[in-house]
């Protein structure tokens, strides 16, 4: 059985703030980065699951993503592959950081990675970069 629940957060911050669609099973890992990236301004949507970070991503069209590697349902690599085949938004994996989820990640078409354990120092400070280099 796979979950679908999806969490909005923070809709009433203006529009021009960049926003970041999180993706993580853990809901832990997942509620600090929503609360870090809030408190620096960033209009933050969440979910818990591949299929939910897809769906949010259609209807939300964020200005980055987070996915972790590993999640239920799709695994942030495929969602990834799928949303490369429309999108070129930034992508950020969250991983434990083998060789070979880096390789498998950069041939899919990830823009950058935060290792676990991270800060939330560098998780804002690797949004912010990857935001520079983009659009904002």
């Amino acid at each position: 059985m796979s979950v679908s629940y999806v969490v909005k957060r923070d809709v009433n911050m203006p529009s021009g703030e960049p926003s970041v669609l999180v993706g993580d099973d853990d809901t832990r890992i997942l509620r600090m980065m929503q609360r870090t990236l809030e408190q620096e301004g960033y209009r933050v949507f969440v979910a818990l699951n591949g299929e939910a970070v897809f769906d949010m991503f259609v209807v939300e069209n964020p200005d980055l993503m987070l996915l972790s590697a590993r999640m239920l349902s799709r695994c942030g690599y495929a969602v990834c592959r799928r949303i490369r085949e429309f999108s070129q938004v930034p992508i950020i994996m969250i991983t434990a950081g083998s060789d070979k989820e880096y390789a498998t990640g950069l041939d899919t078409g990830v823009d950058g990675y935060v290792t676990k354990p991270f800060s939330s120092r560098e998780l804002v400070a690797r949004v912010r970069a990857v935001l520079q280099r983009t659009k904002f």
